[in-house]
């Protein structure tokens, strides 16, 4: 491992992780995980059912107070910091939770400047409800969203207007949390463009938990796995592919991961064609 990485640049690596536990009682969830996430990618975070992908994300927001190891967020250590303590980076990351976690007797407008008057409570209404107008449309909602209760909104939609409160603040660091889970395979894909093309319109780095083998092939630039207690590989596709651990090779070389491949593999040949084309 670089000593760059083991130092955990606060500008080159967003998020560095080491020697983290974490634990309910007797039962450890993570143990002596490390990680470092690269400042601009998508990183992917899978593993089985009950290895603590939402629990490690939970960690990294301070929502989490692990039993031991070290969590920086941009060089602040977040796993000293009191809950309400001033460290000069929650404004820096926006999160979208499991369904969106919207307040269901706000408007998605509400929703969204929910962030902004925590941290900038001397914005007058004004300006809020413009900045919010703004949010709902970068995500692709249409602008009469923004005046709907989250009742209103097909799933699809509830995903979009979190991802807009998850924008609010303009953060460097998004964490998105099965996002296109339980969209059909044309919102999942709409979604995943959207991510990509927010990621690289904003410059933003992106922490993605997902079982989408569609999402791990169209978007991630690297993937991390949990297993084991652990972080037991973190790499591209193709990197990963060629580790012998068993949850890695079912997981990346069953029916569907080949069904996401050949989806992932016609959709750049048809890319080629049609760059040639033009």
């Amino acid at each position: 491992m670089s000593e760059d990485i083991q130092n955990g640049s606060g500008e080159d690596f967003p998020i560095h992780i080491r020697g983290l536990t974490n634990a309910f009682g007797d039962f450890v969830v993570h143990e002596d995980l490390d990680l470092d996430v690269r400042r601009g990618e998508i990183l992917g975070v899978v593993g089985g059912s009950g290895t603590g992908k939402s629990v490690l994300m939970r960690s990294i927001i301070g929502l989490q107070m692990p039993r031991s190891g070290e969590v920086e967020v941009f060089g602040h250590n977040i796993t000293e910091a009191e809950p309400d303590e001033e460290i000069g980076v929650r404004n820096r990351w926006g999160v979208l939770f499991q369904g969106g976690a919207l307040f269901s007797t706000l408007t998605v407008a509400e929703n969204v400047q929910v962030p902004l008057k925590q941290f900038y409570p001397e914005l007058d209404q004004q300006l809020l409800d413009e900045i919010a107008r703004y949010k709902v449309l970068l995500t692709g909602l249409p602008e009469e969203a923004a005046s709907k209760y989250p009742s209103e909104l097909s799933g699809g939609m509830k995903k979009r207007a979190g991802l807009a409160r998850a924008l609010a603040l303009d953060p460097e660091l998004l964490f998105l949390d099965e996002p296109t889970a339980g969209l059909d395979p044309i919102g999942g894909a709409k979604f995943d463009e959207l991510t990509r093309e927010l990621t690289d319109t904003l410059g933003l780095t992106v922490f993605l938990i997902t079982h989408d083998l569609d999402t791990l092939y169209a978007i991630c630039d690297r993937v991390a796995v949990l297993a084991d207690k652990k972080v037991i590989a973190v790499g591209t596709i193709p990197e990963l592919l060629e580790n012998d651990h068993p949850w890695i090779q079912e997981y990346f070389n069953g029916p569907r991961a080949r069904a996401a491949t050949a989806t992932h593999e016609r959709g750049k040949a048809l890319d080629k064609q049609g760059s040639e084309k033009a």
